[in-house]
């Protein structure tokens, strides 16, 4: 009887030991091994501060909603760009967002909210078209 009491109290103590023991291996097998010509590189965030000046701001060029040629919907605020509200189009992309949007989004990140393009500075001070 005595015997009966101890495994019945060891048993399912080794075994979820047993269990244990397995889980810690293979969370320590995955940390430490990747796939193969890959390496782990953790999320960058942006640095602070890289956005739009005011001055860089006003030289993007300033629409209406009906003038919108890839779609009415403002990827910032998700809401529909009427026909009569003022919009912005980013250079280089042509995505349209609402000018209040648009401005408050590109003053804090110099890249399109869609599709991540990175706004240069020869987008805000293009060559002269004629050099001579």
């Amino acid at each position: 009887m005595l015997v009966s009491v101890f495994l019945a109290l060891f048993l399912p103590c080794a075994g979820m030991s047993a269990v244990f023991m397995v889980y810690i291996c293979l969370l320590w097998y995955a940390a430490n091994t990747s796939p193969q010509g890959a390496e782990f590189r953790p999320p960058v965030k942006p640095a602070a501060g890289k956005g739009l000046s005011a001055a860089e701001l006003e030289k993007l060029p300033k629409i209406t909603g009906k003038e919108l040629l890839m779609g009415t919907e403002c990827a910032v605020c998700l809401d529909e760009i009427e026909s009569d509200q003022p919009a912005r189009l980013v250079p280089g992309c042509n995505h349209g967002f609402h000018l209040q949007c648009a401005d408050t989004w590109l003053s804090k990140n110099s890249v399109c909210p869609v599709c991540r393009a990175k706004l240069e500075p020869q987008l805000f001070d293009p060559p002269d078209q004629n050099p001579c």
